[in-house]
């Protein structure tokens, strides 16, 4: 499976570390780009260090994945990402930030992130946006809304408790598994609902 996953300048870094990782166990091919100010999100939540070097950043975060994650430009157009033409199976931006959710809902592009999200909603393809703000105005709930109406799936960052959390990291990987179901992945990160424990 082909995926593009972008990341933008929301609070959420966790999220997508670990949905990376997922995608890379389940044997996805993923195409990484990330927002200027989603580097620095990544930075400063994973690294500690907003400092840090883009390509610092990005190489950290793409670990030791290796062939399976090819880290695209956030300005090159050329890349596969950037055509309905391509064979891409499914898009996520995690996290979403509201910039991002606001520019596709007015169908505009500033970068490859905007550009492959609307492809992914012109091709009538699986798009998943996974925001993280609060409180929402009603700009944003416009926006999200327009977008839901497009095709795209709005899963929050909003993890359940059913599931019997104990860990920051179990919070995790129920978004992260939601996240995974949305494009049609297997996984083990959570107990499901009605599963004995």
């Amino acid at each position: 499976m082909r995926v593009f996953l972008g990341v933008s300048g929301a609070s959420g870094a966790p999220y997508a570390k670990r949905l990376l990782d997922e995608l890379v166990r389940a044997g996805c091919e993923v195409g990484l780009c990330a927002s200027k100010a989603g580097v620095q999100v990544l930075a400063t939540e994973l690294y500690r260090d907003p400092s840090l070097e883009r390509d610092d950043v990005l190489e950290r975060f793409a670990g030791e994945a290796g062939a399976a994650v090819s880290v695209v430009g956030i300005d090159d157009y050329s890349s596969a990402y950037a055509s309905g033409s391509a064979r891409i199976d499914g898009y996520v931006v995690c996290p979403c930030s509201m910039s991002t959710v606001g520019t596709l809902a007015a169908g505009a592009m500033a970068n490859l992130i905007h550009r492959a999200a609307s492809v992914a909603l012109k091709e009538r393809r699986r798009l998943v946006l996974v925001p993280r703000e609060t409180p929402l105005s009603s700009i944003h709930l416009r926006g999200l809304a327009t977008l839901h109406e497009a095709g795209a799936v709005v899963l929050f960052a909003a993890p359940g408790f059913y599931h019997g959390a104990d860990t920051v990291d179990d919070l995790v990987n129920f978004v992260v598994a939601r996240c995974l179901d949305q494009l049609g992945i297997d996984n083990d990160l959570i107990q499901r609902w009605g599963e004995r424990q």
